[in-house]
């Protein structure tokens, strides 16, 4: 066990909403998202004592909840289709632009994992290009074309998505 428990206890509690939101992001659904970040903290926990040393903990917690998600993404249950079926129960309809969100999301969770990463480093995280090269483990050119290719696949896709208003 760590000799700094409660230094440990302090660092999540001050990230783990905006970390859980990355999460959510990377994945697309707040399940899954939970037991990324679980997963995230218990291996940040193991570490604890070098991590408390680092200059910036938070790049390193980044980067271990970007390569669970990634470590996910590649078990085989994660392979299995979903098939519609009729709810229980009406949905409400979305209100409060909430139908928008609910569309970029739906939009990124079509992306590959490399460039929706990109883009949840690059634009929710608010990191440079190079702390998102050295996230990823790629170089700057990479992560520029990545975005840059992220970026083109949404437009195309927003042409075709009504749901989506286009005020600036």
């Amino acid at each position: 066990m760590p000799a700094d428990i409660e230094g440990y206890r302090e660092f999540v509690t001050a990230r783990m909403d905006p970390l859980r939101r990355t999460a959510y992001l990377l994945c697309g659904d707040w399940h899954t998202a939970d037991d990324l970040v679980s997963s995230a903290l218990v291996k940040l926990l193991r570490h604890w004592r070098r991590v408390s040393a680092m200059d910036s903990p938070d790049a390193y917690l980044r980067q271990v909840l970007l390569r669970v998600w990634l470590d996910e993404r590649r078990r085989p249950w994660r392979r299995e289709t979903a098939w519609a079926e009729v709810p229980d129960r009406a949905v409400r309809p979305a209100t409060d632009g909430t139908a928008d969100r609910l569309a970029i999301l739906a939009l990124l969770a079509e992306l590959p994992p490399r460039r929706r990463a990109v883009l949840v480093l690059r634009y929710f995280c608010d990191l440079s290009v190079e702390e998102t090269a050295r996230e990823l483990g790629c170089s700057p050119g990479t992560v520029k074309s990545q975005a840059a290719r992220a970026i083109e696949a949404l437009r195309g896709r927003l042409v075709g998505t009504p749901a989506i208003s286009r005020e600036a």
